[in-house]
């Protein structure tokens, strides 16, 4: 499936201009900070950049990793929506701005103007904060919505849980984008991005170099993107020692180096490495939407060793019960019945209209079959599951798995036997389904209530 859109602060950089530089010039000075530490790192948020996370660092030597060239960077929550442009009250972004969209994010705008802390607590123990982020694209306009983020430290790691409460006055459902969950840039040294990226997860396979180097010679700026199976990457040193990212859900992440080949720089200086782990998601004008993450500062082997430690964790994303939310799915040619969900993912019938999954990982071996327990509200219909091999780009669309969906709100649980076909081999990451097909007029509502793969 191609991506529906995705946008970071340095695909743009070649296009800051004055405002670019006018907004460095005035960039954080880590004066309001609030920090945590245990017997291991220390990690500081700035109160004057929404609480961003703008230094960590172990107490051995006390190196900052966390890279704060502007206010684009740092460790921080960033979301994406539409309209593109965003002309909140005729107020225009920025040109080279224009095709963000809505996207506020959590230090502050791209003309130097912070976001403003709403509350912040440190015991000592753990940070708290909620901010009113800022939208980047334009100059002074506070995001239309809340950031609210809670960290702890354990060890060599830190657990952050952050969240995003929507008030936007406009109730349009726009289609599901690409989130950073979150945006996380390192220093230059900091710049071997690595991964497991394989289809042997957790059996000690051999870790993946993901290479991405873009210079800073004016070229355009593309990250790679990839499939962590293992669900971490980690940008290290040369010395094998860096920091990683590990995600409760995800698996599709994003990232790369900007540079030269020097690798040299500190906090404040120009090159980066970058990681940041991605859902696509819908983001309702009343969505409250929450994630959680680990920062783990170490070796190579450290940060790999946690995401196997903690691999029971992570959500399996075999099974997907859609009584509170959409389980990081989303939709094609249809829209649904909006935030909040309640017992079930009420989706709009309309030509074509199907339900995609995130990004996951299984083996054609370990499961035969998938239920959908789901109602249908109009006159019984055909509907077809299709699925992506591990590492294609696109859906065979010639291949999938059709079934009768019976009519009048009835419950129903429908088994779709997979390995009934002789073409389901192998490796796969990804599931559609078609609820209606293309010339197909039928009103009414599916009520899905839960999606499982089965052995």
């Amino acid at each position: 499936m191609k991506p529906l859109y995705f946008f970071t602060y340095l695909s743009w950089l070649m296009m800051l201009g004055q405002a670019g530089k006018a907004q460095r010039s005035n960039a954080d000075s880590l004066k309001s900070m609030s920090y945590i530490q245990n017997g291991q790192i220390r990690v500081g948020i700035d109160l004057n950049l929404g609480g961003s996370i703008t230094y960590l660092a172990n107490l051995r030597d006390e190196e900052n990793v966390i890279n704060n060239f502007d206010w684009g960077r740092q460790v921080q929550m960033s979301f994406y929506s539409e309209p593109r442009p965003y002309t909140p009250n005729g107020k225009q972004p920025a040109p080279y701005w224009r095709s963000l969209g809505w996207n506020p994010i959590q230090s502050g705008d791209y003309a130097g103007n912070r976001s403003k802390i709403l509350d912040h607590k440190n015991d000592g123990k753990s940070l708290y904060v909620k901010c009113i982020p800022m939208q980047w694209p334009l100059d002074n306009e506070p995001g239309d919505c809340f950031f609210e983020s809670w960290i702890t430290l354990k060890g060599n790691t830190v657990e952050v849980t952050s969240k995003i409460t929507n008030q936007r006055p406009d109730t349009t459902q726009y289609q599901g984008g690409h989130q950073e969950l979150p945006a996380i840039y390192t220093n230059a040294p900091y710049h071997r991005l690595v991964t497991y990226a394989g289809n042997r997860p957790f059996e000690g396979d051999s870790i993946t170099t993901i290479k991405n180097h873009n210079y800073p010679d004016g070229s355009p700026i593309n990250w790679a993107d990839w499939q962590a199976t293992e669900g971490w990457a980690a940008n290290i040193t040369q010395k094998e020692y860096g920091l990683g990212v590990w995600h409760l859900t995800a698996q599709e992440f994003k990232g790369g180096y900007y540079g030269d080949d020097k690798f040299i720089g500190g906090s404040r200086d120009i090159g980066t490495g970058y990681i940041s782990p991605l859902h696509a998601e819908i983001l309702d004008h009343n969505i409250e939407y929450e994630y959680g993450y680990v920062l783990i500062l170490g070796t190579i082997g450290e940060i790999r060793n946690y995401a196997y430690e903690n691999r029971y964790r992570r959500q399996q994303q075999r099974s997907f019960d859609f009584s509170k939310d959409r389980q990081h799915w989303i939709l094609s040619h249809t829209t649904d019945a909006g935030w909040p969900l309640k017992k079930y993912w009420r989706i709009k019938l309309a030509p074509r209209a199907a339900s995609v999954s995130p990004l996951i990982f299984w083996k054609a071996g370990d499961q035969a079959r998938i239920e959908i327990q789901a109602a249908l509200s109009a006159a019984p219909g055909k509907a077809r599951v299709y699925l992506r091999k591990f590492g294609e780009q696109q859906f065979d669309e010639r291949n999938f798995y059709e079934f009768e969906m019976s009519g009048g709100g009835k419950p129903g649980k429908y088994h779709i036997d997979l390995a009934s076909s002789p073409a389901y081999k192998g490796d796969y990451d990804r599931i559609k389904i078609v609820w209606a097909q293309e010339g197909e007029k039928r009103e009414g509502m599916v009520n899905v209530k839960k999606i499982e793969l089965k052995p």
